[in-house]
């Protein structure tokens, strides 16, 4: 079958691999008709990432049952479902009490398992034709059949979720004032998810237009520009003081505004891994929360300095302590939110939909890779269809 290959840094091709096999009687096999590119993928991409060359990309998938092991008891062949990015068994202490990105038992020695990722177990990707999915009867979550709500229902996958889990990281509540910095998919869908729950007022921080004319159109967000002037200082002169509550939707790739700007090409030299943090501790109130689901990694081999590296960053604890805020981190348990959304976008509360910027073959994902890579202008969500 054909798959989306890693070749090395700023390299990916689609290539010929070998297709899945049933593996245990608990797993079914898949066609693939979505699987997403995600912010995430593009850390391996760039070499970030101890990724080895010939790893199959690919953590945001649904398709079409082809074939059942044994042991399944609730899916058969036909049935039309979408994945959660985390491979998860259901039955250890943490899949238990709800804490399905933290899996123990599908990837040994590490805390979670996902498709299509360096460390997170060896699950292959899903941007190729096929998959197999471990643990299926716990995974899978069914969707109507035919082709309906499928770019929202692909967003099920990771993002929608993700930046769902973002608010509640932050325990926003109706009413409360929130900020969030990086208009990128996960950010976007934590502003949409936080005018879903009755924020009062939403900023959304990031540098590409047409991004934050999305934030604007989609989430009635007030859009902040950081190469326009400090962030914080926009926020707090049109807010008028500190917001109740922020979200990290950018991790540990974050632009520092001080830097030049340049083209509109992204600078990895422009990098300063804990400036949306400290941004944030100093936008949000005495007493407010943070939610942080931007990825932040033990170890970066392309941090701009060698504590960086270590995965240590240099956080304003000591103003964090001050101010009295709380913190909640972590990647999302996608199988905590995605029935919920799943069944607000059947209802039509939910359409998540227009943060897809493209939909298009599987063989058009090296340009994707590099478009999406250089944060080029008007692209978001890219779908790939194989």
């Amino acid at each position: 079958m054909q798959a989306v290959v890693y070749k090395g840094p700023h390299e990916v091709a689609v290539e010929e691999v070998e297709e899945p096999e049933l593996e245990h009687p608990n797993d079914v096999l898949i066609d693939i008709t979505t699987s997403c590119i995600c912010g995430s993928d593009l850390h391996m991409y760039e070499g970030r990432t101890a990724a080895e060359e010939g790893i199959v990309f690919g953590h945001e998938n649904m398709g079409v049952v082809t074939d059942v092991g044994d042991a399944v008891s609730t899916l058969e062949e036909g049935d039309r479902i979408v994945l959660p990015f985390n491979v998860s068994c259901g039955f250890c202490q943490n899949c238990e009490e709800g804490y399905t990105g933290f899996c123990t038992n599908v990837n040994p020695g590490f805390a979670g398992g996902a498709y299509g990722y360096v460390a997170m177990g060896p699950y292959k990707g899903g941007q190729a034709e096929k998959l197999r999915v471990p643990y299926a009867d716990h995974n899978a979550l069914k969707l109507p059949e035919g082709q309906a709500h499928e770019d929202s229902f692909a967003l099920l996958a990771d993002i929608f979720p993700t930046g769902w889990h973002g608010t509640r990281l932050a325990d926003l509540q109706p009413g409360e004032s929130i900020a969030i910095y990086g208009a990128g998919p996960v950010g976007l869908m934590a502003a949409y998810s936080a005018h879903i729950q009755g924020a009062s007022e939403i900023y959304i921080v990031d540098r590409v237009p047409s991004r934050l004319e999305l934030a604007e159109e989609h989430c009635n967000a007030q859009t902040i520009n950081f190469e326009e002037g400090d962030p914080v200082e926009q926020i707090k002169d049109a807010h008028g003081s500190g917001v109740d509550k922020g979200v990290d939707a950018v991790g540990y790739q974050a632009i520092d505004p001080e830097t030049d700007p340049g083209d509109d090409a992204y600078d990895p030299a422009r990098e300063n891994p804990a400036v949306v943090l400290n941004q944030l501790i100093q936008t949000v109130r005495p007493t407010g929360r943070l939610g942080i689901p931007g990825l932040y990694v033990p170890s970066d081999p392309g941090a701009p300095d060698e504590m960086s590296a270590q995965g240590r960053l240099g956080i304003d604890f000591g103003k964090l302590f001050e101010k009295g805020q709380k913190i909640g981190t972590g990647q999302c348990n996608v199988k905590r939110y995605n029935r919920y959304l799943r069944d607000m976008i059947i209802s039509g509360e939910a359409d998540p939909s227009w943060v897809v910027s493209h939909r298009v073959g599987l063989e058009e994902a090296p340009e994707m890779y590099e478009a999406f890579d250089n944060r080029e202008e008007g692209v978001t969500k890219v779908l790939l269809e194989p």
